[in-house]
Order: C-alpha cells, then sequence, then structure tokens
C-alpha cells in the first residue's frame, strides 16, 4: 500500500534520524582567491565530522561523553585565514592531509634506481611532511560519495605533477573520508604514479578527548599500543635503522597507562624529542579486512574513548611537544600536552633504511591505505 505524502516525509525523517547525513557550506576564499568547501557528516549518535578541501584538513571532530555533551576533540583553528597564515608557519600541521611524504626524509635526500633526489629541507637537516609545499596546502578537489551500505563521505582528490617538491612521477592522488551510522571515521588513501616514486600519507589530527580548550591536556588520558617495538632516532628524530624492544621502557604501552605516567623520565630518547614522537611499529594481528589494532585511548574524566585501526605498518604517536603557548585558536593558547596524534604510515626515513618496508610506488600499481577512528565511550576509572 502507497504511503500519502505526509506519511512518506515522515518516514524519510525517521529513516535519516539513524543514518548518518552529509551537508556541504563554504568556509571563505583563500589569499590567492580560491573557493575553500567544508563537508560535515553526522551519525545519528552525535559524532561529527568536518573536513575542508584546504589541505585536506579535519577542522573539528564532535563526540558525545558519558553525560552526551558533545565537545570538539581535536585541536584546530576557527577560519581558512588563520590556516594559511599559522598552521605550517608554526609547524602544526593541524588535522591536514600530509604528503607527498610524511614524516622525516634525512638531509632531504634519497635515491631510487640510481637516481639521487633532492626534496626541501624544511626541519632542521630534514625533510618533514613533504617539504615547504606539501599537501597540505593544496585545493582538494571534492567529489561527494552516494550513500552505501551504512556510510556517508566525501572522496578529495588532486593531481601533483612530475617534479613536484623534488619527487619524481605524476601523481594522481584521492583521500575518501567516511562516516558510518555508529559514528566510525574511515579515511581511506589511493594514488598511481607515472614513474618510480616514493610515497607516505598520513593525516595529521591532534586529538584530546576531553575536549580542545580542555585545561588538563593529555597526560592523565589511558593509552595502549598495539606494538612491541619501535624505532629509535638520533637528535634530528631520523631513525637509527634500529627496531628496538619497547620492554623495560617508557616507550612500553602494550598495557594501557596514562600517557604522562614515563614521559618525564630523564631517557635520551624522550629528551631529543621534548616527549613522545617516535614511531612505533604495529604488531602484525591484521583482520580480514587488512586493518591492524594500532591504539585505544580514553579519557577517564568524559569517558570518550577512540579506537585507531589502520592497515600502515607504523604509528607515529606525538605528544604536541612543540607546541609552546606562542599560538591560539578557537579561543584557546595551544601549549606542550594539549594533544596526542596518530599518524599512521609507513616508517620514517623509509627511502633511505633498506631495513624498512618500501615506501616505492611504481607504475601500474596503486597506492592504497585505509585508517578508521571508532568512537565510544569507556567506562573505567584509568585505575
Amino acid at each position: 500500500m502507497a504511503l500519502a505524502s505526509g506519511s512518506l516525509a515522515a518516514a524519510l525523517s525517521l529513516a535519516s534520524a539513524h543514518a548518518a547525513t552529509m551537508s556541504a557550506s563554504p568556509f571563505g576564499t583563500t589569499q590567492a582567491g580560491q573557493k575553500v568547501e567544508a563537508y560535515t557528516l553526522s551519525a545519528p549518535n552525535g559524532v561529527e565530522v568536518t573536513i575542508m578541501t584546504y589541505g585536506g584538513v579535519i577542522l573539528r571532530i564532535m563526540a558525545p561523553d558519558r553525560q552526551g555533551k558533545r565537545d570538539n576533540v581535536v585541536l584546530g583553528y576557527a577560519s581558512l585565514a588563520e590556516y594559511e597564515a599559522k598552521s605550517r608557519a608554526n609547524g602544526v600541521f593541524f588535522g591536514a592531509t600530509i604528503g607527498r611524504y610524511a614524516n622525516r626524509i634525512a638531509k632531504g635526500r634519497f635515491t631510487l634506481d640510481g637516481h639521487d633526489y633532492a626534496v626541501p629541507v624544511n626541519n632542521g637537516p630534514n625533510s618533514l611532511h613533504g617539504g615547504k609545499d606539501g599537501f597540505d596546502r593544496r585545493i582538494w578537489k571534492a567529489h561527494e560519495i552516494a550513500r552505501s551500505g551504512n556510510k556517508v563521505g566525501v572522496a578529495l582528490s588532486l593531481i601533483s605533477p612530475d617534479g613536484d617538491q623534488g619527487y619524481p612521477g605524476a601523481l594522481n592522488v584521492t583521500v575518501t573520508y567516511t562516516l558510518d551510522d555508529q559514528g566510525a571515521l574511515g579515511i581511506e588513501y589511493k594514488a598511481t604514479t607515472s614513474r618510480p616514486t616514493v610515497l607516505n600519507l598520513t593525516n595529521h589530527s591532534y586529538f584530546n578527548l576531553a575536549g580542545a580548550g580542555s585545561q588538563d591536556g593529555i597526560f592523565g588520558q589511558m593509552l595502549q599500543i598495539e606494538a612491541h617495538h619501535y624505532t629509535p632516532t638520533d637528535s634530528t628524530l631520523i631513525p637509527t635503522g634500529e627496531i628496538a624492544s619497547v620492554v623495560g621502557t617508557p616507550f612500553d604501552f602494550t598495557t594501557a597507562k596514562p600517557i604522562g605516567r614515563d614521559i618525564r623520565l630523564a631517557n635520551a630518547q624522550l629528551l631529543m624529542a621534548h616527549g613522545y614522537d617516535h614511531n612505533w611499529v604495529v604488531d602484525d594481528s591484521s583482520s580480514p579486512d587488512g586493518l591492524r589494532h594500532v591504539a585505544t585511548l580514553w579519557d577517564p574524566k568524559s569517558g570518550r574513548s577512540m579506537e585507531c585501526l589502520s592497515t600502515e605498518p607504523g604509528v607515529q604517536v606525538y605528544t604536541s611537544n612543540f607546541l609552546d603557548g606562542s599560538d591560539s585558536g578557537n579561543g584557546h593558547i595551544f601549549r606542550q600536552s594539549d594533544a596526542v596524534t596518530f599518524e599512521t604510515q609507513h616508517f620514517p626515513d623509509s627511502p633511505n633504511q633498506p631495513n624498512f618496508p618500501s615506501t616505492r610506488l611504481n607504475p601500474g600499481q596503486v597506492f592504497q591505505s585505509r585508517t578508521v577512528f571508532r568512537f565510544g565511550l569507556h567506562e573505567s576509572d584509568g585505575k
């Protein structure tokens, strides 16, 4: 029997109340006159994610606490002008899509098939996060995705020409953001190249499950990392090549502990990085879809929790060590310990480290990577 028009509208409204939705809105114009859009993905449980086309930046992630109060759980700025002027200049990369090469390449140099390549040095003696004009500064082209199964989403794409920032090969990249009906955020990366190249892509969101403006920082939040090894670094944060056990070190998060419990220990690795800024080697425990359980973070006070899963072999956990209180956004001063990143990726400096998993991409191959952040509630008091 056919529904009356009023009944049909009510049925559609009821269905949408139990399904994730997407909306788009303008987010300003760059100094060069390019228009930027923001896409908001909303789940029925109150999780809401907003992404903009400038830098593929995650602007905000709203998540409810155990009382149902929602708060933004990632650091960032309020306006496009601030992102253009401050995010890269201050070395923070809030929420950005990072490429061509996430993390560091020693001295901005690598060799591929006998050819030496030089990429911009922008972090002491090294290249960081794609160089001086990485993917975090590009305008991505957005493509709305029709609802599929229990997900809504938006795909952002760009073409990086051959020689961009010194990297070989014309690169065609797509990053797809999805939110399912349960509030799980998926980020899927795909890329192809016209010449052999190296590639490492990630997202650089800064998480604080107590809320981006929390006065308590993240040192009391509980973290478990599914990794029994990590890659120690030299004084410039380039891996030494060693894959070291975390046992008996401050880097052992195989059992959940407060992030700040060991961070002030007189450990050479912590001293060089001013805290945690290291790559953990994720344990090989992938599911049939290739996802590995990377980490679980929860805030005992609010009850908010987040699980990170990824197909990548490593994760850079960074405790915002270089936020020094000289910058602010959304009414809050950014300072050390305000947030923690989970940059799922291949290992830093892999093109110069033959014992690390390869980041090489050849013509005819498709680079694919997937990361999922699941938001929920954790009832433990953390003790």
